[in-house]
């Protein structure tokens, strides 16, 4: 059953997706359109993953879903990294990185606890 009381991993990762959204329409604005696409994909998941994984039906599934909005918030990294280090791209602000820092170290600290329990 969907438990509607605050949680802070939920409402971290879905102000985070609206920056995101706001990052990548900056890219299209460059006409940026294939990495403003990855961008968004990968950046909206990581929420939309956390947000799924409210509903799990098992522990296990809990923590799978958590496992995947991990492997979207590297995948995330890995593109913000390409457009900060290219010449050609809108440089991700720090801010947006130490946020995404700040998101999988909570990810990797809940997966860590959910196994453990």
């Amino acid at each position: 059953m969907r438990n509607d009381k605050k949680n802070l991993i939920v409402d971290l990762t879905f102000n985070f997706g609206l920056k995101i959204i706001a990052f990548s329409e900056g890219l299209r604005e460059l006409k940026k359109y294939e990495m403003a696409s990855q961008v968004f994909r990968s950046g909206t998941s990581i929420g939309a993953n956390i947000r799924e994984a409210q509903n799990a039906e098992s522990k296990n599934d809990f923590i799978h879903k958590f496992k995947i909005a991990a492997k979207e918030a590297d995948e995330l990294e890995y593109w913000l990294q390409l457009c900060n280090e290219s010449q050609f791209y809108l440089n991700p602000s720090k801010e947006l990185f130490i946020e995404l820092k700040t998101i999988i170290k909570i990810i990797s600290k809940i997966i860590s606890s959910s196994k453990n329990r």
